[in-house]
């Protein structure tokens, strides 16, 4: 279980191809608190850590992770949003996020506002995600209020912290991102097709 709460951006340094699977190894400032066996939420994609060598790590991302994610577009010296699970009894600062990504979007507008950022993102609606205005997103990872929504599309407003400690500085339009709806919205979506 994340919060969406991004803890640092870090950077790719090796990727490997192992038969369907890839391993990424990523420098960290945080590794040396990070054990074998550790959940870390990668771009909002929960992969477990599988080596560490001094400040570098290693997670394993298997097809079925690189079939619905964003993940497998990384190259060397790209950044990515880390972020550890939460401790029980933390703070909960973002929203629950649980590092399923449900689907992929493509960033198709960045306005540059007076001191902040909007960026507009389109998704396949016919998986049936929704988001609400005033509603919670994560895009790769990131915990985000939603400021505008369409039936395909919605935008969130970046302050200029986020836009310096995240992905999003490195944002471009076309550039593919992973989403995680909100779960609570997922869960009334079901129950209202069911009834």
């Amino acid at each position: 279980m994340f919060t969406g709460i991004i803890e640092e951006l870090a950077q790719v340094t090796h990727i490997t191809k192992d038969k369907e699977n890839l391993n990424i190894t990523i420098k960290s400032n945080i590794t040396g608190e990070l054990k074998i066996d550790q959940s870390v939420s990668h771009n909002g994609v929960c992969l477990t850590v599988v080596d560490i060598n001094d400040d570098q790590y290693t997670v394993t991302a298997i097809k079925e992770t690189l079939d619905k994610t964003a993940i497998g577009t990384l190259k060397i010296g790209d950044h990515i949003n880390l972020e550890r699970a939460m401790k029980l009894g933390d703070r909960l600062d973002g929203h629950i996020v649980q590092g399923h990504v449900d689907q992929t979007g493509i960033c198709k507008d960045i306005k540059e506002e007076d001191g902040s950022w909007r960026f507009t993102f389109e998704y396949d609606p016919s998986i049936n995600n929704v988001t609400i205005e005033k509603g919670s997103i994560t895009i790769d990872g990131t915990s985000l209020t939603v400021v505008d929504s369409g039936k395909n599309y919605f935008s969130v407003a970046i302050i200029p912290y986020t836009y310096k400690h995240t992905r999003f500085k490195d944002y471009q339009i076309g550039t593919e991102v992973n989403l995680e709806f909100d779960v609570i919205g997922k869960y009334v979506s079901r129950l209202m097709k069911i009834s």
